[in-house]
Protein backbone atom coordinates (compact mmCIF):
# COMPACT_ATOMS: atom_id res chain seq x y z
CA UNK A 1 0.00 0.00 0.00
CA UNK A 2 2.58 2.19 0.80
CA UNK A 3 4.68 1.77 -2.38
CA UNK A 4 1.58 2.37 -4.22
CA UNK A 5 0.87 5.72 -2.77
CA UNK A 6 4.37 6.53 -3.31
CA UNK A 7 3.84 5.72 -7.04
CA UNK A 8 0.97 8.01 -7.20
CA UNK A 9 2.43 10.94 -5.30
CA UNK A 10 5.70 10.84 -7.68
CA UNK A 11 3.42 10.51 -10.98
CA UNK A 12 1.36 13.61 -9.97
CA UNK A 13 4.54 15.80 -9.58
CA UNK A 14 6.09 14.36 -12.83
CA UNK A 15 2.31 15.55 -14.64
CA UNK A 16 2.08 18.68 -12.58
CA UNK A 17 5.93 19.41 -13.84
CA UNK A 18 5.37 18.78 -17.26
CA UNK A 19 2.39 21.20 -17.46
CA UNK A 20 3.39 23.71 -15.46
CA UNK A 21 6.76 23.71 -18.06
CA UNK A 22 4.37 23.88 -20.82
CA UNK A 23 3.26 27.05 -20.27
CA UNK A 24 5.51 30.46 -20.09
CA UNK A 25 6.02 33.66 -19.21
CA UNK A 26 5.65 36.30 -22.10
CA UNK A 27 8.55 37.88 -21.10
CA UNK A 28 10.97 34.51 -21.40
CA UNK A 29 9.27 33.50 -25.15
CA UNK A 30 8.24 36.67 -26.47
CA UNK A 31 10.40 40.39 -27.31
CA UNK A 32 8.28 43.32 -26.41
CA UNK A 33 10.98 45.67 -28.38
CA UNK A 34 10.10 42.72 -31.93
CA UNK A 35 6.48 44.12 -32.42
CA UNK A 36 4.81 42.41 -35.98
CA UNK A 37 1.58 43.37 -37.71
CA UNK A 38 1.30 40.46 -40.03
CA UNK A 39 -1.92 39.61 -42.72
CA UNK A 40 -2.30 36.66 -43.87
CA UNK A 41 -4.72 33.64 -44.32
CA UNK A 42 -5.90 31.34 -41.49
CA UNK A 43 -4.23 27.49 -42.45
CA UNK A 44 -5.16 26.08 -38.37
CA UNK A 45 -6.67 26.74 -35.54
CA UNK A 46 -6.10 25.20 -32.04
CA UNK A 47 -8.84 26.34 -29.24
CA UNK A 48 -7.12 24.47 -26.44
CA UNK A 49 -5.45 25.53 -22.88
CA UNK A 50 -3.47 27.10 -21.99
CA UNK A 51 -3.63 29.06 -25.27
CA UNK A 52 -5.51 29.00 -28.66
CA UNK A 53 -2.58 28.78 -31.48
CA UNK A 54 -3.40 29.93 -34.77
CA UNK A 55 -1.30 29.26 -37.78
CA UNK A 56 -1.18 32.08 -40.68
CA UNK A 57 0.51 31.99 -43.83
CA UNK A 58 2.21 35.53 -44.30
CA UNK A 59 3.03 36.42 -47.96
CA UNK A 60 6.10 38.71 -47.66
CA UNK A 61 6.93 41.79 -50.38
CA UNK A 62 9.03 39.42 -53.05
CA UNK A 63 5.91 36.96 -52.73
CA UNK A 64 7.38 34.59 -50.76
CA UNK A 65 4.87 32.78 -48.41
CA UNK A 66 5.86 31.78 -44.86
CA UNK A 67 3.62 30.14 -41.93
CA UNK A 68 3.88 32.19 -38.82
CA UNK A 69 2.61 29.92 -35.23
CA UNK A 70 0.34 32.68 -33.19
CA UNK A 71 -0.03 32.05 -29.76
CA UNK A 72 -3.88 33.83 -28.37
CA UNK A 73 -4.91 33.76 -24.63
CA UNK A 74 -6.82 31.17 -23.12
CA UNK A 75 -10.09 29.71 -24.58
CA UNK A 76 -12.01 31.50 -21.56
CA UNK A 77 -10.05 35.13 -21.84
CA UNK A 78 -11.04 35.13 -25.38
CA UNK A 79 -14.68 34.01 -24.74
CA UNK A 80 -15.11 37.33 -22.52
CA UNK A 81 -12.93 38.88 -25.31
CA UNK A 82 -15.83 38.59 -27.72
CA UNK A 83 -14.65 35.44 -29.78
CA UNK A 84 -15.90 32.16 -30.06
CA UNK A 85 -14.54 28.43 -31.38
CA UNK A 86 -15.77 29.07 -34.74
CA UNK A 87 -14.64 32.49 -34.82
CA UNK A 88 -11.64 32.09 -37.01
CA UNK A 89 -11.92 29.86 -39.53
CA UNK A 90 -9.15 27.81 -42.13
CA UNK A 91 -9.16 29.74 -45.19
CA UNK A 92 -10.24 33.50 -43.48
CA UNK A 93 -7.64 36.75 -43.97
CA UNK A 94 -7.12 38.33 -40.88
CA UNK A 95 -4.33 41.13 -39.65
CA UNK A 96 -2.87 40.79 -36.50
CA UNK A 97 -0.47 42.85 -34.49
CA UNK A 98 1.71 41.25 -31.46
CA UNK A 99 5.08 40.26 -30.71
CA UNK A 100 7.64 37.97 -32.69
CA UNK A 101 9.76 35.57 -30.60
CA UNK A 102 12.81 36.40 -29.09
CA UNK A 103 14.52 33.56 -31.17
CA UNK A 104 13.55 35.04 -34.24
CA UNK A 105 11.39 32.67 -35.39
CA UNK A 106 7.99 33.24 -37.30
CA UNK A 107 6.10 32.50 -33.77
CA UNK A 108 4.31 35.32 -32.33
CA UNK A 109 1.90 36.45 -29.35
CA UNK A 110 -1.29 38.25 -30.69
CA UNK A 111 -2.34 41.46 -28.71
CA UNK A 112 -5.37 42.32 -31.73
CA UNK A 113 -6.52 40.83 -34.21
CA UNK A 114 -8.63 42.60 -37.30
CA UNK A 115 -10.95 40.41 -39.29
CA UNK A 116 -11.71 40.80 -42.35
CA UNK A 117 -15.06 42.64 -42.37
CA UNK A 118 -12.93 45.18 -39.94
CA UNK A 119 -14.08 43.72 -36.18
CA UNK A 120 -11.09 43.95 -34.13
CA UNK A 121 -10.47 41.76 -31.42
CA UNK A 122 -8.30 41.43 -28.41
CA UNK A 123 -6.46 38.52 -28.58
CA UNK A 124 -6.00 38.25 -24.83
CA UNK A 125 -2.02 38.28 -24.92
CA UNK A 126 -0.65 37.30 -21.57
CA UNK A 127 1.49 40.50 -22.41
CA UNK A 128 0.76 43.37 -19.59
CA UNK A 129 1.43 46.76 -21.03
CA UNK A 130 1.85 48.15 -17.65
CA UNK A 131 3.99 45.36 -16.45
CA UNK A 132 8.21 45.55 -16.20
CA UNK A 133 9.34 43.01 -18.33
CA UNK A 134 13.06 42.11 -19.40
CA UNK A 135 13.69 43.59 -22.76
CA UNK A 136 16.04 42.40 -25.34
CA UNK A 137 19.67 43.54 -24.52
CA UNK A 138 18.96 45.11 -21.07
CA UNK A 139 19.54 42.90 -17.59
CA UNK A 140 16.66 45.29 -15.63
CA UNK A 141 13.32 45.41 -16.48
CA UNK A 142 11.78 48.05 -17.93
CA UNK A 143 7.72 48.84 -18.60
CA UNK A 144 6.68 49.23 -22.04
CA UNK A 145 4.02 51.22 -22.80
Amino acid sequence: MRNSTLCATLAALVLYAASASAHHAFSKTFDPEKQVNLSGTVTKVQWTNPHVITYLDVKDANGKVTNWKIEMGNPASLTKAGWSKDKLKVGQMVTLQGWQAKNGTHFASAEEVTMANGEKLSAASSYDRGAAVPTSGTTTPKPVY
